[in-house]
């Protein structure tokens, strides 16, 4: 999944944008109350085990 994509599926669960990192951003997810740090390649795929981490503190 492409970082454009994945950010949009994190919308959709209601998690939200927070701020520019070095070469990420940091969103938070009400559902968890977590915040955590997503890749800004958005062209580029994000590996599977990324993904995994970041849907888990992302409670989706």
């Amino acid at each position: 999944m492409r970082t454009s994509e994945f950010k949009k599926l994190l919308k959709e669960h209601g998690c939200y944008f927070v701020s520019h990192g070095g070469r990420h951003d940091r969103w938070y997810s009400p559902i968890t109350g977590n915040r955590f740090s997503v890749p800004r390649h958005d062209a580029q795929e994000i590996p599977t085990g990324t993904l995994r981490v970041i849907k888990k503190q992302a409670g989706i």
